[in-house]
């Protein structure tokens, strides 16, 4: 007998007992986005790689060792997104979203990078984005990270999580301090590690965002970007810590946040926790004005954050669900002239109650065993059909969570029943 086949290492599973918590987080996102004014927007998860090496930037770990990158059949050169912004321009940019408008768009799905699996990050794994164009002022900053906060508090983990920022400057003024960086990195080489050197003189920037503990000592002496900023920069981002401010937003500057993405500009920010180890970063995003002119569009202003949703899942793993996966009713069905008339009924529900969860007992089965299924799918309710309930017209309820007598209603009564019961449950989402 052939070995099994398993997921590949580093993609994973949702199983069914863990969709509920997505499926309340995805839904709470989506209304929140909504409420916003953000419209949704879907693209391919293949891309040509171009779009990837000349967004992302050639020498960045995403682009260099990162990316499931394949020849097709026509030997064009295509990867699997690793992130979803340069897909939401490109597709803007193709179908004319951005020429003197303004887009506020989210979307969500599987981003794919080769890196060593460890719990909160994966080879795939899921992210919600959300991208805003043709804004320049520091309003539109403020707006995201309200929104973020919004949904922290909605999702009850607000507690959980503390924002830092900072600017990048232009492209102009992160090169004039790129050359100081690099002049300093230089006078300590020997201090720094492989990943460092290799850095050093294709994106030395990224050395400040080092995991490495050993390398804080030389990191905290480096220059700081903060002293190599125009007067447009500087008014920027003091318009955005002078609103988030003004709204009560708790934040910590932190002058060594980059982002590990060559087109980021001005404007960066993540939302952090203590609570998963070393994957803390739950949300991150800025401003990347530079991009849409990279693509091949005229220059305009653009900003966006992603969000991990195995690390918002992880860090809701204790928050009790306010919604339940187990179906409402579950109906046993035994008899010949039971089978039919249990089938009708369940179909009838489900018109009268919207929103109902009702399973219907499938594969034939014993009275005991039914129950037993019943019992075990967390149903609050059991619909007994027998042959003399079928020839009848009616359908026994019993409650399975609580006490009450055992009743027969026809199915219109037996309708109004459930929906007294479980008008609480039953409610209009929204």
């Amino acid at each position: 007998m052939s070995n099994k086949i398993q997921a590949i290492r580093g993609m994973h599973d949702i199983l069914p007992d863990q969709s509920p918590r997505w499926q309340w987080v995805e839904s709470v996102m989506r209304d929140i986005l909504g409420g916003y004014g953000y419209q949704e927007i879907r693209t391919p998860i293949v891309e040509k790689t171009e779009l990837f090496s000349r967004s992302i930037g050639e020498v960045t770990d995403i682009v260099e060792k990162e990316m499931y990158t394949f020849d097709d059949r026509n030997g064009d050169s295509l990867t699997l997104r690793p992130e979803g912004t340069a897909g939401c321009l490109r597709a803007c940019i193709e179908h004319g979203l951005l020429f003197n408008q303004i887009q506020r768009l989210w979307y969500a799905g599987p981003m794919f990078r080769h890196e060593r699996p460890q719990k909160g990050r994966y080879r795939q794994f899921q992210q919600v984005g959300v991208e805003a164009y043709g804004m320049a002022g520091p309003d539109i900053d403020v707006e995201l990270i309200l929104l973020t906060l919004r949904l922290w508090r909605k999702l009850g983990i607000a507690d959980k999580l503390e924002l830092q920022i900072n600017t990048l400057g232009t492209a102009q003024e992160r090169l004039a301090y790129r050359d100081k960086l690099v002049e300093y990195f230089r006078a300590h080489y020997d201090q720094l590690d492989e990943d460092s050197r290799r850095r050093l003189e294709g994106n030395p920037l990224r050395i400040l965002d080092s995991k490495n503990p050993d390398l804080k000592p030389v990191i905290a002496g480096a220059p700081v970007l903060a002293d190599y900023l125009g007067e447009e920069s500087s008014a920027h981002f003091q318009g955005l810590t002078s609103a988030l401010d003004r709204a009560g937003v708790a934040y910590t500057v932190n002058p060594r946040l980059v982002r590990g993405l060559d087109y980021y500009s001005r404007t960066v920010f993540e939302w952090v926790t203590q609570e998963l180890g070393s994957q803390g970063t739950v949300c991150a995003g800025g401003r990347y004005d530079g991009l849409i002119e990279q693509l091949g569009e005229r220059a305009s202003h653009a900003i966006g954050f992603a969000l991990g949703m195995e690390r918002l899942i992880a860090l809701l793993e204790n928050t009790p669900l306010p919604v339940d996966g187990a179906p409402h009713a579950y109906v046993i069905r035994v008899g010949e002239a039971a089978d039919q008339f249990a089938m009708l009924t369940a179909e009838a529900l489900r018109d009268a109650l919207p929103g109902i969860k009702l399973v219907l007992n499938c594969g034939g089965g014993s009275f005991k065993s039914q129950f037993k299924r019943a019992d075990k799918s967390g149903a609050l309710y059991a619909l007994i059909v027998g042959d003399d309930e079928a020839a009848q017209g009616v359908v026994s309820i019993k409650a399975l969570r609580e006490e009450g007598e055992q009743v027969s209603l026809s199915q219109q009564d037996a309708a109004a029943y459930l929906s007294e019961r479980l008008a609480s449950l039953l409610k209009p989402k929204g």
